[in-house]
């Protein structure tokens, strides 16, 4: 792939690429081999339908209405009738960034040349996102099988001017949009609307957003953990590469190494390296296993998102004029069993956090007082943040069942196993913004307990991270309305400073991590 441009359906696609084009840092388009694969593949849906074959999704109804033949002049009728039909979706719409993705999707995905959509089809859908024409998508509807039907039918309304859009931000209706460009609704030709809300792409952009949201946790985790084990004079001993060795684990000694590079040079290490105590709370201590787990499951979501995004998931394939297939790469088995299985990997993150922030207020570390302020009695200290992290926590582990578990027939028995993976992708976004809050209240305390090694001096990482807090959120010598630092820290959270902070640091002092693993775990 040239590095200043994307080609649909051609180049290889990862979610960051993905990311990168909805949020406009990459254009994007179909070359000249991919437009001839699309035109090819039109062709062959043409000729199926002049020879009359009887062919699925073609010239025939859809699920149980299958066996039901359609004459070559009721075929574009069908088309555009499947899309009102199936736009069924409830709910709060998704977000416009989540839409934009599902919409790159799907025009990769019909660029393949497998799908017998026309050329001018795929074009408005890349007229969508270049004039920021943003189709409002309900977030529930999907079962996540025979593709994400009621979500896509919804995303492509407006194709035949129906349904309402986000004009520049604004909710309009399709038509009045189109009136500002003299655009005319599309007239869909033969399979065209079958393949518009055949996919996974609903299931599949969650799962974009869930591997960056995830990414971005696991990398703040293993910093604030860092912190903690500071401010509680935690041993570096369990971070060894020695014993990692020993159960070797990727994700394990990733998280190892990084914990022990943030720690080098800590003058607060050193000052209880003869200490009595013979072992950390598992919290601290196994942070490796724990992470690590949840850094291997990160690494199985990006791995199978990667095929699942440069695959062809509608229904039927067409291959050639002679061989079309119905087949079943529209079920979002893959990756909604992937999903909750990241759902869980968020939700310990979270839970071995809130597990940290108990401890730093139990007041038995030596130089830390309980509740994390010297003056308590008429101060109730940090004591409340914990109630916040416990109930998200709690919550999370409620939304840690997993959706792929269940399946519903639908469709009068011809889909008789759905995959429910859009409600996996659903459920991983909202537990991952759980966990951003209680990680929020894991650096304030963090923050609070590092704050009584002082003089001594932690290693360049942490000083900085330290600095960095406290430019946004003062030390806390009495009681205040917490909720304000809480918010404070969640916008940190969100905005990935802490680990735009190591990397600065690490470039500043030559103190580059050269981690195990770091080509799979640092790029997606």
């Amino acid at each position: 792939m040239a590095n200043s441009f994307f080609s649909l359906g051609g180049d290889h696609l990862t979610a960051g690429l993905a990311l990168k084009m909805a949020r406009g840092q990459l254009p994007f388009g179909l070359n000249e081999t991919q437009r001839q694969k699309v035109v090819q593949s039109a062709q062959h849906v043409e000729h199926i339908v002049e020879k009359g074959a009887v062919t699925y999704g073609i010239n025939t109804g859809f699920g149980p209405l299958c066996t039901t033949t359609i004459s070559k002049r009721e075929t574009l009728i069908l088309q555009r009738n499947i899309l009102k039909s199936h736009s069924v979706g409830v709910g709060k719409p998704i977000s416009q960034e989540l839409t934009k993705i599902m919409l790159l999707l799907k025009a990769h995905a019909l660029a393949k040349g497998y799908s017998g959509v026309r050329l001018a089809t795929i074009e408005r859908i890349c007229w969508h996102l270049d004039h920021d024409c943003i189709p409002v998508v309900p977030s529930q509807g999907s079962v996540g099988a025979s593709g994400d039907l009621a979500p896509l039918a919804h995303l492509f309304l407006p194709l035949i001017g129906l349904g309402q859009v986000y004009y520049k931000g604004r909710l309009m209706n399709t038509d009045k949009v189109f009136s500002k460009y003299g655009l005319a609704p599309l007239e869909l030709g033969p399979k065209e609307g079958l393949a518009l809300i055949n996919g996974t792409q609903f299931i599949t952009a969650h799962a974009v957003k869930t591997v960056e949201n995830l990414h971005s946790i696991l990398n703040q985790a293993d910093v604030i953990g860092a912190m903690m084990i500071e401010g509680l004079q935690g041993s570096i001993k369990p971070f060894y590469d020695e014993l990692h060795a020993l159960r070797p684990y990727k994700g394990n000694m990733y998280v190892a190494h990084r914990i022990k590079h943030l720690l080098h040079g800590s003058e607060i290490m050193e000052d209880h390296v003869d200490c009595e105590r013979v072992q950390d709370p598992y919290s601290l201590r196994c942070i490796p296993q724990v992470h690590g787990a949840s850094r291997n499951a990160w690494l199985h979501l990006k791995e199978l998102l990667e095929v699942e995004l440069n695959s062809v998931t509608d229904n039927p394939v067409i291959i050639n004029e002679e061989l079309t297939i119905s087949g079943g790469n529209f079920h979002g088995q893959p990756l909604a069993m992937a999903l909750d299985y990241a759902c869980l990997a968020a939700s310990e993150i979270g839970n071995i956090s809130d597990r940290r922030i108990y401890l730093a207020l139990e007041g038995n570390s030596p130089g830390v007082p309980k509740l994390l302020m010297k003056d308590t009695g008429i101060n109730s200290g940090y004591m409340m943040l914990q109630y916040t992290s416990a109930a998200l926590a709690s919550e999370n582990k409620g939304l840690c069942f997993p959706a792929s578990a269940d399946s519903i027939p639908t469709s009068l028995g011809q889909e008789d196993h759905v995959s429910m993976g859009s409600i996996s992708g659903r459920k991983a976004l909202r537990v991952l913004g759980n966990v951003q809050k209680i990680l929020a209240i894991e650096l304030l305390t963090a923050a609070q307990a590092f704050e009584f090694r002082k003089p001594l001096k932690s290693g360049v990482f942490l000083e900085e991270i330290h600095r960095q807090v406290r430019k946004k959120v003062a030390f806390a010598k009495e009681d205040r309305v917490f909720a304000e630092d809480i918010e404070i820290s969640i916008g940190l959270i969100k905005s990935g400073i802490l680990a735009k902070v190591i990397q600065r640091v690490a470039k500043k002092h030559q103190l580059p991590f050269n981690t195990p693993y770091a080509e799979e775990f640092e790029r997606y």
